[in-house]
């Protein structure tokens, strides 16, 4: 048998190919739009993909199920579990395969058993993996966004980012009774999960590639809990903020996703397009370091360094709906920033600009705007009134005394009534959020923006005082 666990670093995603190494076919499962990366995979290893499927309609990327199938002539395998609701649209109009639990395929010598597994989503579906050249036992499950390493999937997605409400609840008990119905699988059984650490589809993702089931019983925390009501409390308490895109995930995703966009070389554009694109709406966001950023930066530009949360943030604060303009000095990240965007559906990149044209607006527009950096030590004696954006958990465990916490997807909406030339000192946990929240202010019109250097890191590191549970502590 061929594994091969193929991983989105700024999605923090697995896909999977597996392969019958006598009959070189292969399935993938779980492929996000870059299907091209699957294909070249199947090449490297000597293996035809005449099979797809996935185990949930995701909400964190845009699937690239249907177009894998339809560039390979692969046999394409979609949940009908979950009710009417949450059936795949487009399934007929491709001929896929509806697949139900207690389902059986092959591929190959591979044995695939399907297994209804609802909690995260309705429809969701986990596949137990038999080598039958080796055993009639099953060697693994590629449990999806269901089972992770340290957590389980969140089923609080539905009614927080895509409100249909009153889910939240009931899809907690479902995930319960789905945990609850492993029981029959053995302890060595391997774990291949759809996700790994920094996702937001879970809220305690270990950076284990994989795991067992055994080691998963006695290790994460969701198996601990026997009690119903109890579970329901303890996977709802503490989830993150989810990203606003996810509701518009879901639908592209049960609709029929549109296929990887053309990745062709993009005009630069110079000043004057740059002013028309600010003028009129257009997203023109800063890839560069946040650090880059604050040295200097085009007035009303929004900073999203390249990184691995690039995605989450241009999907929770760019419309889908506009163009896009890149700003970037290295072309690597240029190119980074671009594939990142369309795999969540943000298509409508437009052109860049570089530090030519930085430059130019200083020669021919005026100067160019810049982020204040203060030392932790220095916010008190600044008289700044402090602002965390980092998630409500993160606030719980300690945070600057006096501080007023804002989540970041919150922050212009909580902000509107505030004077534009309060003095005003924001801190993430580092510096990525605080960059973005920084750029945010200052579009909204804000004068007297600072940073803190390092951010909440850096002020527990100077041992400066942090409250919790409004109590202060040292």
């Amino acid at each position: 048998m061929l594994l091969k666990r193929l991983y989105e670093d700024g999605l923090a995603q697995a896909s999977y190919l597996l392969g019958c190494e006598q009959t070189g076919r292969a399935i993938v499962i779980d492929p996000n739009r870059d299907v091209g990366r699957y294909i070249d995979a199947a090449d490297e290893e000597g293996v035809d993909i005449t099979d797809v499927t996935e185990t949930h309609i995701h909400a964190d990327f845009v699937s690239g199920a249907r177009e894998l199938a339809r560039r390979t002539g692969a046999h394409l395998m979609l949940s009908g579990d979950g009710g009417p609701e949450w059936q795949y649209r487009f399934a007929a109009a491709e001929g896929a395969k509806l697949l139900h639990h207690g389902d059986r395929f092959d591929v190959g010598t591979l044995r695939f058993d399907v297994r209804h597994t609802p909690g995260h989503t309705p429809e969701h579906q986990c596949f137990l993996v038999t080598d039958t050249t080796m055993n009639d036992r099953p060697v693994g499950m590629l449990t999806g966004d269901f089972l992770f390493v340290g957590d389980v999937g969140r089923p609080d997605l539905l009614e927080r980012a895509a409100h249909v409400e009153g889910t939240m609840i009931s899809m907690a008990r479902d995930l319960f009774r789905s945990l609850r119905g492993l029981g029959d699988l053995p302890d060595y059984l391997q774990i291949w999960p759809g996700h790994g650490a920094g996702s937001a589809c879970g809220k305690a993702l270990g950076m284990l590639p994989s795991t067992t089931l055994g080691f998963e019983r006695v290790a994460n925390w969701a198996f601990q809990i026997d009690n119903e009501d109890q579970f329901v409390r303890g996977v709802l308490a503490g989830q993150p903020e989810p990203p606003t895109y996810f509701a518009r995930m879901k639908t592209v995703n049960r609709a029929g996703p549109e296929p990887w966009p053309e990745m062709d070389s993009l005009p630069e554009i110079h000043v004057p397009g740059v002013r028309r694109a600010l003028s009129t709406g257009v997203a023109v966001i800063d890839v560069r370091p946040s650090v880059e950023f604050a040295a200097g930066h085009i007035p009303g530009t929004l900073s999203i360094p390249m990184g691995d949360s690039f995605a989450t943030w241009a999907g929770t604060l760019v419309d889908d709906q506009r163009d896009i303009l890149l700003l970037a000095d290295d072309a690597r990240r240029l190119r980074g920033a671009q594939r990142l965007l369309a795999l969540i559906g943000l298509d409508r990149v437009a052109g860049w600009s570089g530090e030519t044209a930085r430059h130019t607006w200083e020669v021919e527009v005026g100067p160019l705007e810049r982020v204040q950096q203060v030392a932790p030590q220095g916010v008190a004696g600044q008289q700044r009134t402090v602002i965390d954006v980092r998630r409500a958990t993160e606030w719980d465990e300690g945070h600057v005394p006096g501080a007023r916490h804002i989540y970041l997807g919150d922050l212009v909406e909580e902000t509107r009534d505030l004077p534009r030339n309060l003095p005003i000192a924001l801190h993430c946990q580092g510096a990525t959020r605080a960059s973005i929240a920084a750029s945010l202010l200052q579009k909204e019109g804000f004068t007297n923006v600072a940073n803190v250097v390092g951010g909440y890191r850096a002020w527990t590191e100077a041992g400066l005082p942090v409250e919790r549970d409004s109590q202060a502590s040292s």
